[in-house]
């Protein structure tokens, strides 16, 4: 009697039975059996060496699944699927980029529902997951899942020039002493450059971005290397745009590069790198592209991704032990989110038309 009472309570409260437990292995295993049938799945994304050495040949060892994976701009990935799709083509099952891709696939009703498709309890437990639930961005809650949540440095410097002490705010960014000693990205139109000059215009406003950007005369390059080769020889020991993973090259090879995470003037900032997930409408391979979307959102999918990435999870239950402890956000902190969705779709385009009239050739 007792064991009955029990059984309906647990029904009735939404926890699963061994019924509903047999029910998403034998839905798996139909599914898994349908994707080898389909051979592989096709996944667009940014160039990205953890998908390709790490992610994939672990994925298509445990599953027996191939991974097409298309790498390049996010841009004219979208740009592709778009133009596919008012052809009637579909050649692609899974998009993961930043943000602003992924926002305009959706806009544009190019993603089909990926909630649906979540089916392995690791994934739809509500306890595995910092937000109490998979967070899905989009406004109908079910087609963009975001799975990182990282904290970003604001800058790097080479302490054989610059005492990390002399930059404990962005104010100080703007003495004399570093004229002509800072890097960055165009902060008018490229993605790097320009995001970090929206921060410093939302939170210290104009004129700090026209003593930075103008009268700093700083150096600005849009190759990636050439803004690590300056900061590691020290042509411009403060780079507010070199990349993560060109720092830690740098530091491997002996160079003494520095991240700055807290200014004391502004607000950290967290963001959603490297991707979000959508699956694309009317993908080819729809079973194995299920697969693929419940696994890489997995404990062993992301923290393979994040230990390749170096980027926090939203997951629970991953090992982050591995992390910097300035990369994982504190709980309760106050942080400006580059990747929030209301942000990105209604208030972004315009604070970055101000940035460019601001920093426009005089």
């Amino acid at each position: 009697m007792l064991a009955a009472i029990i059984t309906l309570l647990l029904i009735f409260w939404g926890a699963p039975t061994s019924a509903q437990q047999k029910g998403w292995q034998k839905e798996w295993h139909n599914t898994l059996a349908a994707a080898r049938k389909e051979g592989r799945v096709v996944v667009a994304g940014s160039a990205d060496p953890v998908m390709r050495k790490k992610v994939i040949p672990l994925f298509t060892a445990r599953y027996g699944i191939t991974v097409e994976f298309l790498a390049g701009r996010s841009s004219l990935m979208v740009a592709r699927i778009r133009t596919e799709q008012l052809a009637g083509f579909h050649t692609i099952d899974l998009f993961m980029s930043g943000p602003s891709s992924v926002i305009r696939l959706y806009r544009e009703k190019m993603l089909d529902p990926l909630k649906p498709m979540l089916m392995l309890p690791e994934v739809t437990n509500p306890s595995k997951w910092k937000k109490g639930k998979p967070w899905f961005v989009d406004p109908e809650e079910k087609y963009v899942l975001r799975p990182f949540n990282t904290l970003s440095s604001f800058l790097h410097i080479n302490t054989d020039h610059v005492k990390p002490e002399e930059i404990r705010s962005a104010k100080d960014l703007l003495n004399p002493k570093w004229k002509g000693k800072i890097s960055t990205e165009d902060p008018r139109d490229s993605r790097r450059g320009q995001n970090q000059a929206v921060r410093f215009y939302l939170q210290l406003g104009e004129e700090f971005i026209k003593k930075l950007y103008i009268d700093q005369k700083p150096g600005i390059s849009r190759q990636r290397r050439m803004l690590a080769d300056w900061l590691a020889r020290g042509v411009y020991p403060i780079c507010l745009a070199c990349r993560d993973d060109d720092a830690d090259l740098l530091r491997r090879e002996g160079f003494k590069i520095m991240e700055i995470f807290k200014l004391s003037d502004v607000v950290g900032t967290v963001g959603s790198s490297p991707w979000m997930l959508g699956v694309t409408a009317k993908g080819p391979h729809p079973n194995a592209a299920r697969i693929f979307a419940n696994w890489i959102v997995s404990r062993e999918g992301l923290e393979t991704y994040s230990r390749g990435h170096k980027s926090a999870t939203l997951r629970t239950d991953v090992d982050e032990s591995f992390l910097r402890p300035e990369r994982i956000p504190d709980v309760g902190e106050k942080y400006f989110d580059t990747s929030d969705w209301d942000w990105r779709v209604t208030k972004r385009d315009e604070v970055e038309q101000r940035v460019r009239k601001v920093l426009r050739p005089r």
